[in-house]
C-alpha cells in the first residue's frame, strides 16, 4: 500500500533524514520553504518547512509491527506510526518541536493546525489538576477502591509475627496466622480461628483502628445491633512485659531464609537446617499474641453474647486437639496452643452464650504463643496480666517513636499514617539486638537493594542512623566475592541502589570511621559495576544506542535489556560513592568521578536515542509526545507493540514498560527535571498510563512524584500522593499492599515511598539549599493549624521547623527553621501556601516570590523566622 503524508514545521529544522521502518520511502520532496532533498535526506535553508513523503509497502493496520517513520534532525528528532499521520480530524501535533503531520490532501499550514487544536480547548490531566481544587484524602478515597489487610503484630527485630484480622467471608472476628515472615508455622495445621457474635448474617459492621492511631496494637469493634464486641490485640513476650532490653531479635540469616524470593534455595536452606530449627522452634521464650474481647450490651434489654474458643476450621480432620475446662488451655499434639480466660478465670467450655444485662460486659482474654508451648511452660501463660502487657506494649512502641524525629501534621490520617509507617517498617527490620546486621525486609519478601532503599533512607531521615547502618550491613554480608549484590528473585538491579543508599546514609551522618571500615566492600561493588560497564563498551553498541550501559533483569519478568531503571540506579550509586570518598580516598574519588561523567553521557545518549525512536502518542490535550521505552532496544514503549510481544504483567499493561522506565532518570540525576526529555516523560505519564496521576498496579515504583515536586507542580503531586495512598493501603490500619489487587501484604517498600513522599513535602535538600513545605496542601495552613517537625535528619544535620497559621487572630502565618548540624544550608526556601490562594501584603524575614509562594532566606546562620501578613 502507498501512503502520502506531509510533515510540517513551524520553523525549518535545517538538515535531516527521513527513515522508514517496515516500509519503503519512495519519494521525498520539499513542499514548502526553501531547500533540497536527496535519497531520504533533506536540507532546509530557513523559514517554515514542509516535506511530502510517499511510502509504499506500508502496514497501517491496527496491531503490532506497524510502519514507523523516523525524522532525524540535529536537535528535535522524532518518530511516528505512519497510520497516525492519516487522520486529519486528529492530526499528530508536537508543539515542543513545532511539528505537525497531515495526509497529503490536507492543505492546512502548521499555524492552522496548531490553532484548530488549541481552539478545541481540550484539557490534559495536568491542566485539569491545575484548574481543580487541590486533591484531598477524602475526595480521593471516595472514588478509589477500598482495601482490607490483616494487621501484622510483632515485637520488631524478630521474625515471629502474627497476621491478625477478621474472617472476611464470614464477617466476624477472628483469624490468626502464626508466621515466620513469609512462612506459616509448620506447628499449626491451619490458621487459628475464634468466633464472636451471632455469626454470618446479611451484613456486618466491623471497624478497626490502631491504638493511639499508629501503634502496632489493633483495636476493633464488631457491632451487632446494640451488642458490641471490642477487640484489642498485640504481641508481647511469654515471660515478661515487652521492653527494649528484653527483645533479642532473630538472626538476619534466619529471617532471610524465611522470606519470599530469597536466593538460598532449598539446597541453601538445607545447609542451615539445624540453625533454622533452633531460630524458629527452639527459642527459650515465645512471642505471644494477647487478645481481649469485651462483649458489651449497649441496649436497654438483656441480650446474649456468643464466644467460640480458638479452633482450627476443620477440627474433625485434625487429630491431637483438645480443650481443658479446668485450666482454659487448648492443647495440640500435647502442647499448649492457647489459653482463654472468661472474666479472669479459665474458660469453662469451648463455646459459650452469656446473657448480659443492659450496660454490662463479659471479658474474654486469649493468649496464643507463636509456637505451641510444652505443658511445663503453661504457668508462664497463666501469669500473664493483659492490662500490664498492654501498657508495656504501648510504652515500648511509643518509646520507639520518641527516639525518632517527631512529625506533627495537621491532617489526622496523614499524621497517623506517617507514625504507623515507621513502625511498620521497623517491625520487619530483622536481626539480632543490639548490634548485629539487620535485614530490611519489604513485608514478607527478602530485602532487595532497590526496594529496601527507601526504607533505609527513611530510617536515616528520622535519625535512626544505627538501624540504617545495620540494614546496609545486611547487603555487605550477602555481597558476592565479585562485588555483585543479589538477594531476591535473580534481580540484577540491587548493587547500584545499595551504593546510592550508602551515599545517602553518609550525607546524613558524615561518619568517616564507618565509611573507612566499609570502603573495601563499597569498592568491590563499584568495581563490579565498572566491569559490567566495560563489557558493554563495544563499538557496535554505539549505533544501537546502549554503548556503556549495563544490561540485566530488574523485576519479575525476564527482561534482560539495557534498561533505564537499571542504569539509573547504577549511575546514582557510583556518583554518590565518588562524592563521599573524596576525603578518605581522594585519588580514587577523582578517577571515579571522571568515569561517572562518561557514564552519565552514555545514559543520556541512550535515552535521547530511544526517545527519538519512540513513536509519539496523544496525551489528552490534542498534542502528542514520544512514549519512551523502558530500555533502549525497543521502538517506543513496549505496550504500543511496535515490535510485537506480550507485555501484560502484574494486572496491567502500563507497568512493565512504565514503572521501571525512564522516570527514574530524574531522581537519579541523569536528567534535570526541566529539560525536554523530562517534560516528555511526564507528559505521556497521564491517562491512560496513569489514572488521577496514580500509577497502575504497583504504583510506588513510579517516580513522577519526585519530578513533580522538583518542578513545583504541587497539584499534580498531590493527585499522585492521595490517590496512590488511599487506593493501596488499608485506610483503617495504614497497612500497604504491594499491588491494588491484594498481592504482597504489609508491603513496606510501598509504605516507605509514601513516607519519603511526605518527607519531600515537608523538607527536601537541593544542593546547598533546603526547601521547606515544597508540596504541602494549602489546607494544612488553615487558621489554627500547625505543622511541627522536630529533630529530623537532613544532609545538613539535625533540623527542626514548623509553621503556625493565625489568620483569624493576626492575619498572619509564621514559619521558623533551626539547623544544629555540622554544615548549614546557604539558603532556606520556605513555601507558605495560603489556604485560599491569597497573596501576602507584607513579608518579614526574607524575599517573597509570588509565583512560587516562597520566602527565600539567604546567608542562613542557623535559625530563621519568617512571617507573612494577609
Amino acid at each position: 500500500m502507498k501512503v502520502k503524508i506531509k510533515i510540517l514545521w513551524e520553523k525549518a529544522p535545517g538538515k535531516g533524514v527521513v527513515e522508514v521502518i517496515r516500509g519503503k520511502l519512495d519519494f521525498l520532496i520539499i513542499a514548502g520553504g526553501k531547500g533540497s532533498c536527496r535519497q531520504g535526506s533533506f536540507n532546509f535553508e530557513s523559514g517554515t518547512g514542509i516535506l511530502e513523503a510517499v511510502i509504499s509497502e506500508a502496514n497501517i493496520e491496527a496491531g503490532a509491527f506497524p510502519t514507523i517513520v523516523r525524522v532525524r534532525t540535529k536537535t528535535d528528532s522524532f518518530s511516528f506510526f505512519l497510520r497516525d499521520a492519516l487522520d486529519s480530524e486528529n492530526p499528530v501535533w508536537i508543539p515542543e518541536y513545532g511539528v505537525a503531520l497531515l495526509p497529503q490532501a490536507d492543505n492546512r499550514s502548521y499555524q492552522e493546525v496548531s490553532r484548530d487544536i488549541e481552539n478545541r480547548k481540550i484539557m490534559s490531566d495536568y491542566s485539569r489538576f491545575e484548574n481543580e481544587p487541590e486533591e484531598t484524602f477524602e475526595k480521593a478515597a471516595s472514588g478509589n477502591r477500598q482495601q482490607y489487610a490483616p494487621t501484622w503484630l510483632g515485637i520488631s527485630r524478630d521474625m515471629r509475627i502474627f497476621r491478625f484480622g477478621y474472617q472476611e467471608k464470614v464477617g466476624l472476628f477472628g483469624k490468626v496466622s502464626s508466621c515466620y515472615l513469609a512462612h506459616k508455622t509448620k506447628l499449626w495445621p491451619q490458621d487459628l480461628l475464634f468466633a464472636i457474635g451471632q455469626g454470618a448474617s446479611c451484613r456486618y459492621d466491623i471497624t478497626r483502628r490502631l491504638d493511639e492511631g499508629c501503634l502496632p496494637i489493633l483495636k476493633a469493634v464488631q457491632k451487632e445491633k446494640f451488642m458490641q464486641y471490642h477487640v484489642t490485640a498485640f504481641a508481647s513476650l511469654e515471660k515478661g512485659i515487652l521492653k527494649k532490653d528484653r527483645v533479642s531479635g532473630t538472626d538476619w540469616l534466619a529471617s532471610y531464609a524465611n522470606s519470599g524470593g530469597q536466593m538460598l534455595g532449598e539446597a541453601g536452606r538445607e545447609k542451615i537446617k539445624e540453625f533454622l530449627e533452633k531460630e524458629m522452634y527452639g527459642r527459650e521464650e515465645e512471642v505471644v499474641l494477647c487478645c481481649r474481647v469485651d462483649a458489651v450490651n449497649t441496649g436497654k434489654t438483656p441480650c446474649y453474647a456468643w464466644f467460640k474458643n480458638p479452633y482450627f476450621r476443620i477440627e474433625k480432620d485434625i487429630e491431637g486437639i483438645s480443650f481443658d475446662a479446668e485450666s482454659g488451655f487448648t492443647f495440640f499434639e500435647n502442647k499448649i496452643l492457647s489459653l482463654t480466660l472468661f472474666n479472669g478465670k479459665p474458660l469453662p467450655q469451648q463455646e459459650m452464650a452469656i446473657l448480659l444485662p443492659p450496660g454490662e460486659k463479659a471479658v474474654f482474654d486469649m493468649f496464643i504463643p507463636h509456637s505451641p508451648l510444652p505443658k511445663k511452660r503453661g504457668g508462664n501463660l497463666s501469669k500473664l496480666d493483659f492490662d500490664a502487657h498492654l501498657k508495656g506494649a504501648r510504652d515500648y512502641w511509643k518509646g520507639k517513636l520518641e527516639s525518632s524525629a517527631s512529625f506533627s501534621i495537621p491532617e489526622k490520617k496523614i499524621d497517623e499514617a506517617v507514625k504507623a509507617g515507621l513502625l511498620h517498617c521497623d517491625i520487619v527490620a530483622l536481626g539480632k539486638e543490639p548490634d548485629e546486621p539487620v535485614a530490611p525486609h519489604i513485608g514478607w519478601y527478602s530485602p532487595i537493594g532497590t526496594e529496601s532503599a527507601p526504607i533505609i533512607q527513611y530510617f536515616d531521615s528520622v535519625g535512626w542512623h544505627k538501624l540504617a547502618e545495620r540494614s546496609i550491613q545486611f547487603f555487605f554480608e550477602r555481597q558476592q566475592e565479585s562485588g555483585f549484590m543479589q538477594n531476591f528473585g535473580r534481580y540484577e538491579s540491587e548493587t547500584g541502589p545499595v551504593l546510592w543508599t550508602i551515599g545517602e546514609h553518609f550525607r546524613h551522618t558524615g561518619d568517616e570511621k564507618w565509611l573507612k571500615r566499609s570502603f573495601p566492600k563499597i569498592k568491590k561493588a563499584v568495581d563490579y559495576i565498572l566491569k559490567w560497564r566495560e563489557k558493554n563498551k563495544k563499538e557496535e553498541y554505539r549505533k544501537k544506542g546502549f554503548y556503556g550501559m549495563v544490561d540485566g533483569k530488574v523485576a519479575d519478568p525476564n527482561d534482560y535489556y539495557h534498561s533505564f531503571f537499571l542504569n539509573a540506579g547504577s549511575y546514582i550509586g557510583l556518583k554518590r560513592i565518588a562524592e563521599i570518598t573524596e576525603k578518605i580516598e581522594p585519588a580514587y574519588s577523582s578517577l571515579l568521578k571522571a568515569e561517572v561523567e562518561k557514564y552519565l553521557q552514555d545514559i543520556r545518549s541512550g535515552f535521547y536515542y530511544a526517545m527519538s525512536n519512540a513513536p509519539v502518542v496523544p496525551v489528552g490535550d490534542g498534542s502528542w509526545a514520544p512514549f519512551t521505552p523502558p530500555w533502549v532496544e525497543q521502538n517506543g514503549n513496549i505496550i504500543l507493540y511496535a515490535d510485537g510481544g506480550n507485555w501484560f504483567s502484574h494486572g496491567a499493561f502500563a507497568v512493565r514498560g512504565v514503572t521501571t522506565g525512564p522516570l527514574w532518570l530524574i531522581i537519579s540525576e541523569v536528567l534535570s527535571p526541566e529539560e525536554i526529555g523530562s517534560r516528555f516523560i511526564l507528559k505521556v505519564n497521564q491517562f491512560p498510563v496513569t489514572l488521577e496521576n496514580a500509577a497502575l498496579s504497583q504504583p510506588y515504583y513510579s517516580r513522577h512524584d519526585f519530578a513533580h515536586i522538583k518542578r513545583g507542580e504541587v497539584k499534580a503531586f498531590l493527585k499522585c500522593y492521595y490517590n496512590q495512598m488511599t487506593a493501596l493501603m488499608d485506610r483503617e490500619t495504614y497497612t500497604f499492599w504491594e499491588h491494588y489487587f491484594e498481592a504482597g501484604q504489609h508491603k513496606t517498600h510501598e509504605e516507605a515511598w509514601f513516607l519519603m513522599q511526605t518527607r519531600w513535602m515537608l523538607y527536601l535538600e537541593d544542593g546547598n539549599s533546603l526547601n521547606l513545605f515544597s508540596a504541602i496542601p494549602g489546607r494544612w495552613l488553615e487558621n489554627g493549624k500547625e505543622i511541627k517537625v522536630q529533630n529530623a535528619s537532613s544532609y545538613f544535620g539535625r533540623i527542626s521547623f514548623g509553621a503556625l497559621s493565625e489568620l483569624e487572630e493576626k492575619s498572619a502565618i509564621t514559619a521558623y527553621f533551626e539547623c544544629r548540624g555540622r554544615k548549614k544550608p546557604e539558603k532556606v526556601v520556605i513555601r507558605i501556601p495560603h489556604p485560599e490562594g491569597r497573596k501576602p501584603v507584607k513579608v518579614e524575614g526574607g524575599l517573597y516570590r509570588e509565583e512560587t509562594e516562597t520566602v527565600e532566606v539567604k546567608n542562613f546562620k542557623g535559625r530563621c523566622c519568617v512571617k507573612l501578613f494577609y
